[in-house]
């Protein structure tokens, strides 16, 4: 995919950035970065700051590169609230470092980090990204970022005059600070809070670091002085308890996050990090950041791209337990993975998008198999050709794919009629191609699993389809003449039209015939009308409404003979 820089947004990315590491450091491993902070569910919006650098590491890795894809887990930013669904209780941790604060009730993790970082990681695996997952508790603990700790205190009345710079400037309409965003947008916005954090500045003066209290662990601390010779600094915290330590020891704390971030991206020599509209508007961290890291630091900003947000569709269905916004986990118990990443590849970073939870899957993945048979018969355009390949594996190779990727709408209705019979399913899925016939759910599966699953927790009972147990007999009664020579039509046609394909064509020519025209006519709009009429007269026979599964996948799971009883046959 050298050559296609010109079609699509993962090779433009990955062309700047092999220049620009070139530029830097010759022949050294290329790092682009993300930042998670598992201060909660890490959702479908979270994804997308690891999804934007996922695919053009894997591109640059595609052309022979060593590239390296950092996961910063932000795991010793405080704790901010008590998300809805959690005991109030954990109120009283407020303030700690997340790796200090209990996993919620009945957790089998360590603690509150670990226990959101940990679907996280099981779905990045599922989708085959491949990182390098560093947390930050670990590195302020260990004592790894205290040179540079020492380093920002000694510029501290550097960093305070650069800040000062647009301490008084509003963010613009549009970019992320007066635009208006739905309720939804404005909780994944929100993130871990870091682009409002204090910036450092207090009575005593400005410093750029917040140290944890020893007693009470939050970081509800005030720095009162510090001596650049013997790095002692001296703090009081609101729970009463005041300390000096010397900083050249003390492990306990970290720097403000507008000055965190760019020291990182010195530290592990960032090339490229996307950011959200959080942290994108004038004054915000990766604007601030960029005049830090090469006015104080001596480093480089990254090539940062602002991606947009990721909508749901169907999100009210979701539990209020998972905390409101779907997660990745979420989303793979009812799409396959390849598909999870082609939403992301092909759309560019600044495009938002909505994944769907509700009946709009099924259009989503006839768009997908749409798709693969045109890059299978060679008349994919470029650009949708390079997000199927982006898709469906990684440089390491392809991932996971179904057998026989019949129709997710066909699976969903099957296994709707079916209420889940694996039995009754795989005679339905035999039957849709009698010539080539499925021999075994496996070959259906994921696919048929992540079809099963939507069904069951994403459409509501009373759109479940439930076939009618005995005839409708006063219908049956009323019909007029043409209504039963319809019935007719269809029932002397079932035998020689069994399999998906062939009722297909049976259900749409009946009125066709009827109206005297060969069953391949073209549909003319009063020939619609009849069919629209047809087919709910059939489902009010089959299922006892006007509407339900598409009508051959509907035929072929009632089975030939108690259609042939429902229709009065």
């Amino acid at each position: 995919m050298a050559g296609s820089s010109e079609t699509d947004w993962v090779s433009r990315f990955a062309d700047e950035v092999i220049a620009e590491a070139e530029r830097r450091a010759p022949g050294k491993a290329i790092v682009c970065a993300s930042g998670l902070s598992p201060s909660g569910p890490i959702h479908l919006g979270n994804l997308r700051e690891v999804m934007t650098p996922h695919l053009v590491a894997d591109e640059i890795r595609r052309r022979g590169y060593e590239c390296v894809h950092i996961i910063s887990w932000d795991d010793y930013d405080r704790f901010r609230k008590v998300p809805a669904g959690i005991d109030p209780a954990w109120a009283e941790h407020i303030g700690k470092p997340l790796t200090s604060v209990p996993a919620p009730q009945g957790s089998p993790y360590a603690n509150w980090a670990e226990h959101f970082k940990a679907p996280m990681i099981a779905a990045l695996a599922e989708m085959g990204i491949e990182f390098h997952g560093i947390s930050q508790t670990e590195q302020y603990t260990s004592g790894a970022y205290r040179e540079q700790i020492l380093f920002a205190m000694r510029e501290r009345e550097r960093i305070d005059a650069i800040l000062a710079q647009y301490r008084t400037k509003k963010p613009a309409a549009g970019q992320g600070g007066q635009r208006q965003v739905d309720e939804a947008e404005a909780a994944a916005i929100e993130g871990s809070g870091a682009a409002t954090e204090d910036d450092g500045s207090a009575a005593a003066g400005y410093f750029p670091y917040k140290p944890y209290c020893s007693a009470c662990e939050r970081d509800l601390t005030t720095v009162t002085s510090y001596d650049d010779e013997t790095t002692e600094l001296a703090y009081t915290c609101v729970c009463g308890f005041s300390e000096v330590v010397r900083l050249s020891e003390h492990n306990r704390g970290k720097l403000v996050w507008k000055v965190d971030w760019p020291m990182r991206w010195k530290y592990e020599g960032v090339v490229f990090e996307p950011s959200g509209v959080d942290h994108s508007s004038p004054g915000s961290s990766f604007v601030v950041g960029g005049q830090i890291v090469r006015d104080v630091f001596g480093g480089d900003q990254p090539i940062g791209p602002m991606y947009a947000f990721v909508g749901i569709s169907g999100m009210a269905k979701m539990s209020s337990s998972k905390g409101g916004v779907p997660t990745p986990a979420d989303a793979l118990e009812i799409m396959e993975a390849p598909l999870l990443r082609w939403l992301y590849a092909r759309r560019k970073p600044n495009q938002s998008f909505k994944i769907a939870f509700d009946q709009e899957i099924q259009r989503l993945y006839d768009e997908w198999d749409a798709l693969a048979r045109k890059v299978a018969d060679g008349t994919a355009l470029p650009a949708d050709l390079a997000a199927h390949a982006r898709a469906i594996g990684t440089a390491a190779g392809p991932l996971p794919t179904t057998p026989r990727p019949v129709s997710y709408r066909t699976l969903a209705s099957v296994v709707d009629v079916s209420a889940g019979d694996s039995e009754q399913t795989l005679r339905i899925l035999r039957d849709l191609d009698p010539a080539d016939p499925i021999a075994s759910l496996d070959e259906t599966r994921p696919r048929l699993d992540r079809a099963a699953h939507w069904v069951t927790t994403q459409v509501p009972l009373e759109q479940r389809t439930r076939v009618r147990d005995e005839p409708d007999a006063e219908l049956l009664e009323s019909l007029g003449d043409a209504e039963r020579e319809s019935l007719r039509l269809l029932l002397d046609g079932l035998d020689e039209h069994w399999s998906l394909d062939a009722l297909t064509t049976l259900v749409y020519s009946v009125p066709k015939l009827q109206a005297g025209l060969p069953a391949d006519a073209k549909p003319t709009p009063e020939l619609k009308v009849a069919q629209r009429g047809f087919f709910a007269l059939l489902y009010r026979l089959l299922v006892g409404r006007d509407t339900g599964p598409r009508l051959p996948t509907l035929l072929l799971a009632v089975g030939a003979g108690r259609v042939r009883k429902l229709l009065g046959a």
